[in-house]
């Protein structure tokens, strides 16, 4: 749908295509549909371990649930709406609600860059410094870590929003993906993008690049001190408090240069769109839980009392 100003046709209404001529569509959707119900229930489970466990009330695992919580809040920008799209082979939605999509999906994924890195700073410290770790790893360093990231997004965002309000986008109002990207929200506009596309790549230094840098360096002295350790018994110990973070960063930044490296085919574009989007997000509570043995051990834990509280209420 278009409205016309000033001779020019504003799109009003976007047309997302989805998965297009794929085969065995029903069964895609059903699991993409398990993988979603999977996402939110392994995600809230830790957040809900985390939060009845005063075992894990430190740091690490505050900063844990803040990475569920992004992973709850991508899934429920991108998933509930793609599962719409591929049950009706395509379909539509404001182009407002578009940038609202667009917006949310960029603040999620910086949300995530941002605890990867402030968890590797965490790692750090414990592992090369644990005398001082306490003292420097306190609540109010956390309180504000999660301020200042959240600061960061703010003025991230409104960046966005202010140059894109200068925007016309005049068609056409089709994009071939399933949710509202960047560059096919960009190619709607039938102005000059240029100025956009110089501030996401200033914004991809502190949100991708140095973050990066910072987990690389992290994990280049906790590797240095891992290996000063005499026995291998404590090696492995010690490596073991860091590797589900280690196996989380390197899916995450994985996909991401595997985007940069193919940004102009559509179909591998979208596959790995569908990867960090749908696949990541469940697979960091998987690796949490079953690497972590705190985690294990408190749901165990939690289990264990409400049954025993069911069987009290019962008798």
């Amino acid at each position: 749908m278009n409205v016309h100003s000033d001779n020019i046709s504003l799109v009003t209404e976007i047309f997302l295509l989805g998965f297009q001529n794929i085969e065995y569509l029903r069964t895609f959707f059903l699991l993409l549909l398990l993988i979603y119900c999977v996402t939110m229930c392994g995600n809230l489970l830790i957040i809900v371990v985390v939060s009845s466990s005063r075992s894990l009330h430190s740091p690490m695992y505050f900063f844990l649930t803040q990475l569920s919580f992004s992973d709850i809040l991508l899934c429920t920008i991108i998933v509930p709406n793609m599962l719409h799209i591929m049950l009706h082979e395509g379909s539509s939605m404001s182009f407002v609600g578009c940038l609202i999509q667009f917006y949310s999906f960029t603040a999620t994924e910086a949300l995530e860059c941002l605890l990867l890195t402030v968890l590797s700073y965490d790692r750090y410290q414990a592992i090369c410094n644990p005398l001082h770790y306490t003292s420097i790893i306190d609540i109010p360093f956390c309180v504000k870590s999660i301020f200042l990231i959240w600061l960061i997004i703010f003025f991230m965002i409104l960046m966005f929003s202010i140059t894109m309000s200068q925007y016309q986008f005049c068609g056409p109002n089709t994009i071939d993906h399933f949710f509202c990207d960047l560059d096919p929200t960009l190619q709607l506009s039938c102005s000059d993008t240029s100025l956009l596309k110089i501030e996401t790549m200033i914004m991809v230094i502190p949100i991708v690049l140095c973050p990066f840098t910072v987990i690389i360096v992290s994990y280049v002295y906790i590797i240095f001190t891992i290996l000063k350790i005499p026995s291998v018994t404590g090696r492995q110990k010690t490596f073991s408090t860091c590797s589900s973070h280690l196996a989380v960063v390197c899916i995450y930044y994985g996909t991401i240069i595997c985007i940069y490296l193919f940004p102009n085919t559509e179909g591998i574009k979208k596959i790995l769109s569908l990867f960090y989007t749908v696949v990541t997000p469940i697979l960091n509570p998987i690796i949490y839980s079953l690497s972590n043995r705190d985690i294990k051990q408190a749901f165990r834990k939690l289990m264990i009392n409400k049954v025993y509280s069911t069987i009290f209420k019962l008798v």
